[in-house]
């Protein structure tokens, strides 16, 4: 993993600076996104991989993106091409989509609870998020029964256990030790 994130960080970055700098950045995003669904396509996979020239791959990966690539997004489409990366443009995306967030002060936060949250319990947790980590928050919620209640929030590296699945976890913890 760490050797894809090697490879890709100079693709992200460089088109993270593009869109800065030409103001389309949620533009980028989208058309990396979809790049990437493409290069993860079960079809498209063998092709990547396989003895197809670096020309006619850009080309063909072009024409099944079609209006969703533009014409800057098709430049880096055959420059990965040319240099045998298009099987990182899943790693390119997410990268892109970290300095997307990192740039708008924006973070992703995965709520799991034991029930469905209603909107005023997902409103609280955001604005707490907000106040602790002075940043915007985008709630990305889930439910799992086997934590039977509460909830358990990560955010980047930071994890909040406050289920009781989590509770009874470190209550048998401490009596063990």
């Amino acid at each position: 993993m760490a050797e894809l994130t090697t490879i890709a960080r100079p693709y992200a970055k460089a088109a993270f600076d593009f869109a800065v700098e030409h103001n389309a950045v949620d533009t980028w995003a989208e058309m990396l996104t979809f790049a990437a669904l493409v290069s993860e396509n079960e079809t498209m996979q063998p092709l990547l991989n396989g003895a197809l020239a670096n020309t006619k791959l850009a080309a063909l990966f072009i024409n099944v993106c079609g209006e969703q690539i533009n014409q800057q997004g098709q430049n880096l489409i055959q420059v990965m091409a040319e240099n045998g990366r298009l099987s990182v443009l899943p790693t390119v995306s997410k990268l892109f989509s970290d300095f997307r967030n990192e740039w708008a002060k924006e973070v992703e936060a995965f709520v799991v609870s034991a029930t469905e949250l209603s909107l005023e319990q997902q409103q609280h947790i955001s604005v707490s998020l907000e106040k602790r980590l002075a940043r915007k928050v985008k709630l990305n919620c889930s439910t799992d029964t086997a934590l039977i209640a509460g909830a358990i929030i990560q955010v980047g590296d930071l994890v909040i256990d406050g289920s009781v699945r989590g509770k009874l976890s470190r209550l048998s913890d401490s009596l063990q030790s």
